[in-house]
Formats: C-alpha cells, sequence, structure tokens
C-alpha cells in the first residue's frame, strides 16, 4: 500500500503543506517565567515557543557525589535564568568531531512548550551518542519545530557519560540509594520523575510522558521502560535506532567492568574509591587507554565496540532479550542502511573501505568479531556469501562497500531491532508500530545513516549543518512533517496514524505491517524489507534468544 501525501484538509497534494520555520528569535525575547519544584526558572518566548534552557534537574555530581546516585537539585528562590544551554556532559573525543566546552556539572534539562497554560503530551528525548558521547543542547535535537507543529511539550536533558556514566564496581556503592552502577541511567531515571513533578509548570500533562531516544537513547527508552519502579510514570516509548545492550560488543560483563575500573586506578596511583578525587581528564585519559588496543589485546574481552549500561540487578536487570517486552506501547524505527553511518565519507572514525575480495573479509571479519570474538575467515566468508547471495535475490547492489555497509548496520542495529518488534508482537505485550526510515543522504554520502532520523523528527534537517548531507526541498519538508505527525499522534492516542499514514497497522510479523518512509512511495506500507540478510545473524546465535 502506498500512501500518497495529503494536505490538512484531506485533499490528495503532490507536496508539502510545512509549518513555518523555526520559530524565529527574537531580537528582545518576551521573557516567560513558571515555578519548578526546585524555584522559579525564567525562559522566553520566541514566536510561538517558549524556550527553557539549562534548568538543573539534580544536583552537579562532583567530588563526593562523583560516582553517587543523582540527588535533586538545591532550591533557590530568587528567578533563575534559563535562557542558555548548560555544559554537555564530561566526555571523550571522538576522531574528527570536536567536543564543545564540557564539564562535570551537566545535569540540566531543555524545555519547549507552545504555553504554560495547558496540558499537552510531553516528550522526552534521550540522545545518543554510545553512551560516551552527545548532549541534548546538540542542534539536531532543537525541540521548537516540533513543539509547535504537535503542541507538545518536548524536553531534552544532558546525562552522566563514559567512564562517569556507564560501569560497575561495588566499591562505587551509593551509600543513600545502594547502587553502584550505570550513573548515566539513573540520571535518565532522575530527569524522568523531575518531569512528572514539573510537567504541569511547562503547560504539559505530567500522566502523558512519551520517551524517546535515538541509537544509545533508543535502547534506553526500552530499558526505561523495563524498569519497576517507573512502570506508570512512562506512557509509551519511541526506539530509533538502538543497539540493544549485549556483551561483548556493546557492554562491558560485570567482571570486566571491574576489571577495567581497578586497572584504571592502579594507573592513577589511587583505589577504586579513590577516583572520585581524581581529575576527570586523568580519570577519562587511563580508561580510554584501557580500551584503546585492538579487542583481542585487551585485558577484558568485553565492550568490545562501545560501553553501554553493564547488568547489576538494580539499574539495569537483565540484558534487554532477557527480560519481557516492555508492557507499553512501542513506535519502532530503524534506517534502512544503519551502517552507512560507518562505512560513510562523515563516519565519526573512518575506516578504509574495502575495494576487493581480501579487503572486503578482513572487513567483515573485523564485524563479526565484534559479535563473535572467535570467529575467523571461514565465519567472514560465510557472511559474505549470505550477503552477496541476499543482494542478488533482491536487485540490490553486491559491490565490497555495499556489502560492508549492510553487514555493518545489520549486525550492530537492524538484526535486533526487527527481531525484538517479532517478540514484541508474539508475546502480545502491547502494540508495536515498525517504521523504516528511507530517505537516501546526498552524495558523497549514501545510504540512509544511522541518526539521519533525528534532523527529520525535528525539523532541523534544513539547518546549514545537516542539509548539504539529507538535502532541504519539498521531498524533504514533506518527510519531516510526516515524521514529526506520527510520532504527535503516537504521543497523543498510542498509535501514529496521520492523514499521510492511515491504515499503517501494528506491527505483524507475517504481514505488511512496516511503514517505509521515504523513498518513491513517500510513505508505503510494506512487508520488512530485507528480511534475508538477518538470516546468517540468526545462524550465529546474535542475540541469544530472540
Amino acid at each position: 500500500m502506498t500512501v500518497q501525501p495529503q494536505a490538512a484538509d484531506g485533499r490528495r497534494k503532490a507536496h508539502a503543506v510545512t509549518a513555518d520555520g523555526p520559530p524565529a528569535r527574537a531580537a528582545t525575547g518576551s521573557r516567560v517565567v513558571v515555578r519548578t519544584s526546585a524555584g522559579p526558572v525564567a525562559g522566553e518566548r520566541a514566536g510561538r515557543i517558549a524556550a527553557f534552557r539549562g534548568i538543573p534537574y539534580a544536583r552537579p555530581p562532583l567530588g563526593e557525589l562523583r560516582f553517587a546516585s543523582p540527588r535533586p537539585p538545591v532550591p533557590w528562590r530568587e528567578v533563575r535564568e534559563a535562557v542558555r544551554f548548560a555544559d554537555v556532559s564530561f566526555q571523550s573525543r571522538i576522531p574528527s568531531r570536536p567536543v564543545p566546552p564540557h564539564s562535570e556539572d551537566s545535569l540540566y534539562a531543555n524545555v519547549w512548550t507552545p504555553n504554560t497554560g495547558g496540558s499537552r503530551p510531553v516528550m522526552v528525548y534521550i540522545h545518543g551518542g554510545g553512551w560516551q558521547a552527545g548532549a541534548g543542547s546538540m542542534p539536531a535535537y532543537d525541540g521548537a519545530r516540533l513543539a509547535a507543529r504537535a503542541d507538545m511539550v518536548v524536553v531534552t536533558f544532558n546525562y552522566r557519560l563514559g567512564v562517569l556514566g556507564f560501569g560497575l564496581h561495588e566499591d562505587l556503592t551509593d551509600p543513600l540509594s545502594g547502587d553502584f552502577a550505570n550513573w548515566g541511567l539513573q540520571d535518565q531515571q532522575a530527569l524522568l520523575r523531575w518531569v512528572r513533578a514539573n510537567a504541569a509548570a511547562f503547560g504539559g500533562d505530567p500522566d502523558n510522558i512519551t520517551v524517546c531516544g535515538t541509537s544509545a537513547g533508543g535502547a534506553s527508552a526500552w530499558q526505561l521502560a523495563l524498569l519497576p519502579g517507573l512502570r506508570g510514570l512512562i506512557r509509551r516509548i519511541v526506539s530509533i535506532s538502538p543497539s540493544h545492550v549485549t556483551p561483548p560488543a556493546t557492554s562491558l560483563t560485570p567482571e570486566d567492568s571491574r576489571s577495567a575500573y581497578r586497572a584504571v586506578a592502579r594507573r592513577l596511583g589511587t583505589t577504586v574509591a579513590g577516583l572520585r578525587e581524581v581529575p576527570a581528564a586523568a580519570l577519562a585519559a587511563a580508561w580510554e587507554e584501557i580500551f584503546a588496543p585492538p579487542p583481542e589485546d585487551r585485558i577484558v574481552a568485553s565492550g568490545r565496540w562501545y560501553r553501554g549500561p553493564v547488568v547489576d540487578g538494580r539499574t539495569m536487570p537483565g540484558p534487554d532479550h532477557a527480560l519481557p517486552a516492555p508492557g507499553v506501547p512501542v513506535l519502532s524505527i530503524h534506517t534502512s542502511t544503519e551502517g552507512s553511518f560507518y562505512t560513510g565519507p562523515a563516519s565519526p572514525q573512518p575506516l578504509p573501505a574495502p575495494r576487493d575480495a581480501a579487503a572486503l573479509r578482513g572487513a567483515v571479519r573485523d564485524v563479526v568479531r565484534l559479535v563473535r570474538p572467535e570467529a575467523g575467515d571461514d565465519l567472514a566468508d560465510a557472511c559474505i556469501l549470505a550477503y552477496r547471495d541476499a543482494a542478488r535475490d533482491a536487485a540490490l547492489p553486491g559491490d565490497p562497500l555495499s556489502l560492508w555497509t549492510e553487514i555493518w548496520g545489520d549486525a550492530l542495529f537492524r538484526h535486533q531491532i526487527v527481531r525484538f518488534a517479532e517478540r514484541h508482537a508474539r508475546a502480545g505485550a502491547g502494540p508495536l508500530y515498525a517504521m523504516e526510515f528511507a530517505h537516501p543522504a546526498l552524495a558523497p554520502h549514501f545510504g540512509t545513516p544511522h541518526e539521519a532520523t533525528s534532523p527529520f523528527m525535528f525539523g532541523t534537517h534544513r539547518l546549514p549543518q545537516f542539509a548539504p548531507v539529507l538535502g532541504a526541498g519539498p521531498v524533504e519538508r514533506l518527510l519531516s512533517d510526516i515524521f514529526m505527525d506520527a510520532v504527535a499522534a503516537f504521543a497523543r492516542t498510542s498509535v501514529p496514524s496521520t492523514p499521510n499514514t492511515p491504515g499503517w497497522p501494528p506491527f505483524t510479523p507475517d504481514a505488511p505491517s512496516t511503514l517505509v518512509l521515504g523513498g518513491p512511495g513517500i510513505a508505503e506500507v510494506r512487508h520488512t524489507p530485507k528480511l534475508a540478510q538477518l538470516g546468517f545473524w540468526d545462524a550465529v546465535g546474535w542475540t541469544p534468544g530472540l
């Protein structure tokens, strides 16, 4: 079924009816004051939206509060200006990606609202970045356009990252909470409780909170929905391109995490508990040194790709595949070629593209070893053969770069996303709607990369830093409008039905039920594309239990 785009009055239309651009920032924005649970804050109205930036939702995790559970912010009486973003959370540099001013004092939220009166749906967005980078203040996540078009309260925020945010060691046990792991996940929980307590002050409905995230944030949204302590607070989730946490690829085992913290402490001449007192830069540098060698040469075997949350039985009861499906409505989104984020010219960690069969075998072996460390050339060859056959049968490109790209994206994202959707449908835990975002990036970029979704969902794809990659013409504006409208409808009704997406059913593995957004059909409900490629990962047992 192909859905032709409609105008707001329901008539068929060939081009988008878009919202205005971002609410223009007024030369002298009008001041808007609201009272939060900790004290009054002043934001500013620009056009149709009032924006509040840099509101503390927790006490700065400094000194003895490093590796502590988040504490409520210290109350204040005078009006606090909330017109500038806070520093991003302390993080290590990624090659080719400069880090803006960053600090351990980073636990702040940003809110965009059409009006501080009323009771609107609230969307909390969790940024991605592999649990080690990113910020809620990044331009892609500016909430003004989404809040205006959707008539919704949009919240972004920072949480602790890297060695300060994700790990486990009992010597870092918080005496008040008893927690000793995953401080970034604890921050996310604290933020949600802050939103519940303060939504009404910003014109939001505290009983209608949708949690959304991309990449690490998409995994976090799923994990938070599984926590008994947040049951009833999270109404629904939008999980975009998650890499679900599973050792050895995207998480440390508990014992490996203990080993890594002990090794860092030895390098810095202190104890694990003493890591609270060393400079953050020295701590991060020592942590990065542990993981700098190739995975097979490290002192630990897990955490081969990213170091996300560690199973501790408390903040993360278990890996997602070993836990029940979330008991809330889910909108599950992935891109058609997640891997082109890593193999394309803008990759955060550029790798030489394979040009021949030998180079392809080595590149694929490195990918397969992220999930099967013992993999040799025989398993790499089997993977290449499976993908080459699937590409031929589907009339897809079979050159080395295309195959490598598909293997990257499927191994670390699409296989789990699709299989989790199938498991959710079998379990009957609640409706899950599936979307594949398929709008191609502009040359020399290719495919639809991981994280191409956020600028379209927030309507920021037209910003100068994104337009040369994603496009800014009528088609892109239409896709962004459809994306925003679908998310807004889901946040209101748990059904992402819009004039441009009628008949989008809950996901069913055996029927056309995935909305493909982008491509010739604009918005088309189809069988999930490229299923044959996923069979290889099933055969090697990745991920267990799916």
